[in-house]
């Protein structure tokens, strides 16, 4: 963490206030005062304000600032996003500034989503923002661009490590992926759609709750929009890597039928690998109809407790919703045709009926809320 100052001395002193260890008590000046001791002879520590905490401060010549280098043993005791604000306390107290960071190697996706989250908060502002919004807000908030451009896609582990196909539909601009539906390639098909369909019906949602959040006069219920938008966050999130996951599960349909035949044993694996990728383009769909009809929670209640002036939104979300679960339906049946297990195949699509329905009947609910708000 970067200090508006030069002094080792004065950035250890924060470093010692904050770090699990603390300092050795000494009298008078705590630095150079004589130690204290207990009545075994052995120095008095008197601890720090943060556990699983190392820190020491030390000048950074290259960059002509003290700085306070932090080791974080155990995140889920002390996150990243506590240390920094503490350590900004200690600094205030001593008339030092924090004036940015940087990170030292990689750092995992959660403690950035939750450092975002956190800044939101201390805002009174709507946490229920894209994953990229709460990057860019922990970004911000704790000045990790400062002595350099912190690039997400370089220094957030999962980002790191995940493959360059993945998420290739969703990262299609809006025509793109358009013109790659409408072309004669059978991927992205009905699945993909109905994926895509529910995950705009829970960003609408998301949409009007942090549009509530954020009203003029509704000051006091930021803390229940803001959950709201957190929860579509999450059905849109899922949503979205399912768009891929359908697509994914089609391919691997193809690819299986495209395996050798030509004696038994390859028959024997062939039809085993057919039938374990019908199986998940069967549970992928069925998946999108599982949180489409889920997302209808949120889209109802910011149908009724929602911006008023965006009452439409949550209208058009129902429908989106409606179009998931409708939509991946029709992939799970015409998927589970080629499914040996009948037992299975009947079980889901028992179950696949039952949301259908209830589907129908929370979208009609939430269409009579919408237009006795609109009345014309």
């Amino acid at each position: 963490m970067n200090l508006n100052t030069t002094s080792t001395r004065r950035a250890n002193s924060i470093a010692f206030d904050v770090r699990e260890a603390g300092r050795v008590l000494r009298e008078g000046d705590p630095i150079t005062g004589k130690i204290v001791t207990d009545a075994q002879g052995k120095p008095v520590h008197v601890p720090g304000s943060l556990k699983a905490v190392k820190a020491i401060g030390w000048y950074i010549e290259e960059y002509g600032i003290a700085q306070i280098s932090i080791n974080l043993t155990n995140i889920q005791v002390t996150p990243v996003h506590i240390a920094f604000d503490e350590v900004c306390k200690k600094a205030a107290e001593r008339g030092i500034r924090v004036t940015g960071s940087e990170l030292v190697g990689l750092i995992p996706l959660q403690a950035m989503l939750d450092a975002g989250k956190y800044f939101l908060e201390k805002q009174q502002r709507s946490a229920g923002v894209a994953e990229k919004e709460l990057i860019r807000i922990a970004v911000l908030s704790m000045g990790l661009d400062e002595l350099g451009p912190f690039v997400p896609e370089e220094r957030i582990i999962e980002y790191k490590l995940r493959s360059p196909s993945a998420g290739a539909l969703v990262k299609m601009t809006l025509r793109d992926f358009a013109d790659e539906t409408a072309s004669e390639s059978p991927a992205p098909g009905g699945g993909s759609i109905a994926a895509y369909a529910g995950a705009l019906g829970a960003s609408l949602a998301t949409m009007v709750a942090n549009l509530s959040a954020h009203k003029k006069g509704w000051d006091d219920r930021w803390r229940e929009f803001s959950d709201w938008a957190e929860k579509g966050q999450g059905y849109k999130d899922e949503l979205l890597r399912l768009v891929d996951a359908d697509t994914q599960a089609f391919n691997g349909i193809m690819a299986a039928f495209g395996m050798p035949k030509s004696n038994e044993s390859e028959k024997a694996l062939r039809h085993q690998a057919i039938q374990q990728a019908t199986r998940t383009a069967i549970e992928v769909p069925f998946r999108v109809m599982e949180v489409s009809f889920a997302s209808l929670d949120v889209i109802k209640a910011m149908a009724v407790e929602g911006n008023p002036n965006s009452v439409s939104d949550a209208g058009v979300g129902a429908l989106c919703a409606r179009a998931g679960v409708l939509g991946a339906f029709l992939n799970v049946r015409i998927n589970a045709g080629g499914y040996d297990d009948k037992n299975f195949v009947a079980e889901i699509i028992a179950k696949g009926k039952e949301i259908e329905e209830r589907t129908i009947r929370a979208e009609a609910e939430i269409l009579r809320i919408v237009q006795e708000k609109i009345g014309l």
